[in-house]
């Protein structure tokens, strides 16, 4: 598995650790095949050009978000449980309101260049929606306000319940965005082979259930033991595949992303199955949309079939996201996020997931 490091993490691991942000830099691949058609699920189908992050949110990235923004975070875009939770993706936050800085001082082992290439958790829609307009307004420094993550791709202006987050939409002159559930499925599992309909049921480019690695820390169906950086079989995702697992295990649980080097979509996005869920725009009821499972689920939530949602305010050990890029000519226009169908969504089994163990 070769490391898919980008752009900030390289300069993130090299550099000394300060309370300065530094700029971001999102790798992102283009969607094309316009006017594809939609899944047998319903999914899919999109009528524009579009370039999507090829990666999740890494911790690094959003430590760099944070640093500023947050020096008060006055909207609680961090969680302690990132540093202190069992699972967390080891963002600290240092200092007092007014003055906080954030690193990865506070990691239980490895060095801060273990950390930064994983997945950021703790996130709720808010938070990513708030990143998003963070980047479309060219990553500035300061209070979060209408200059920095209240405006933007979406106008939030202070919310924060779930009632307020669920009203938000999408502005016509967007830059950067959570990514629309057909955006991202289309990313995921369409075969990248024209406007046609034909998808993969796994976002590794595959209709068999990935691999994973087993509870002897071995990649399944190989008996080679799992070592970032080695070799990817193909079909690799990271999800707990034989329960107990959770991911790769203690203390990192989710791989570096990119891990799964012969694992991604057609289009080359990674880790669109496994690591964290990822927030979307839909509306599912009272809830906005997820997609892909994670380390802490089995194969059953990666599948195309499965569509899930959370409230908005929610920041789980499991829940992460990605973004997506308006391509060169100027944003297309949205449609409204779509609200819940009883297509492909069991409420039933969704709380059976989130109160697992």
């Amino acid at each position: 598995m070769k490391t898919k490091a980008m752009a900030v993490c390289v300069v993130a691991g090299v550099m000394a650790i300060c309370g300065a942000a530094r700029a971001v830099s999102i790798d992102t691949v283009t969607v094309g095949n316009l006017s594809n058609s939609a899944d047998t699920t319903g999914y899919g189908a999109v009528d524009y050009e579009y370039n999507i992050g090829k990666y999740e949110v890494t911790a690094g990235q959003y430590r760099e978000f944070l640093n500023a923004v947050a020096a008060t975070d006055t909207y609680g875009l961090y969680n302690t449980s990132m540093d202190t939770g069992d699972y967390g993706c080891q963002i600290t936050r240092n200092g007092t309101p007014g003055s906080y800085t954030y690193d990865f001082s506070g990691r239980p082992s490895g060095t801060e260049a273990d950390w930064v290439d994983r997945p950021v958790n703790y996130v709720s829609w808010g938070d990513a929606a708030r990143f998003a307009n963070w980047l479309h307004n060219g990553q500035p420094t300061g209070a979060q306000d209408g200059s920095t993550t209240e405006d933007g791709a979406y106008y939030l202006n202070g919310a924060t319940s779930n009632a307020d987050l669920m009203a938000v939409t999408r502005e016509t002159d967007w830059k950067w965005a959570i990514t629309t559930e057909d955006e991202w499925y289309k990313a995921a599992y369409h075969k990248n082979d024209g406007n046609t309909g034909n998808y993969f049921d796994y976002p590794t480019s595959n209709d068999s259930v990935p691999g994973y690695v087993n509870n002897s820390g071995n990649l399944s169906g190989t008996g080679s033991p799992f070592i970032e950086g080695g070799t990817d079989p193909g079909n690799y995702a990271t999800y707990d595949g034989d329960g107990g697992t959770d991911g790769i295990g203690s203390p990192y649980y989710r791989t570096v992303v990119g891990e799964w080097e012969n694992s991604d979509s057609p289009y080359g996005t990674f880790d669109q199955g496994g690591n964290v869920w990822e927030w979307n725009e839909a509306i599912l009821g009272s809830y906005r949309g997820l997609r892909g499972g994670s380390f802490y689920g089995n194969d059953y939530y990666l599948h195309a079939s499965n569509r899930y949602g959370n409230d908005p305010t929610h920041e789980p050990h499991s829940i992460g996201f990605r973004v997506s890029e308006v391509p060169a000519g100027g944003p297309p226009v949205i449609p409204e996020p779509m609200t819940m169908l009883a297509v492909g969504l069991s409420m039933a089994g969704l709380g059976r997931y989130l109160r697992r163990r």
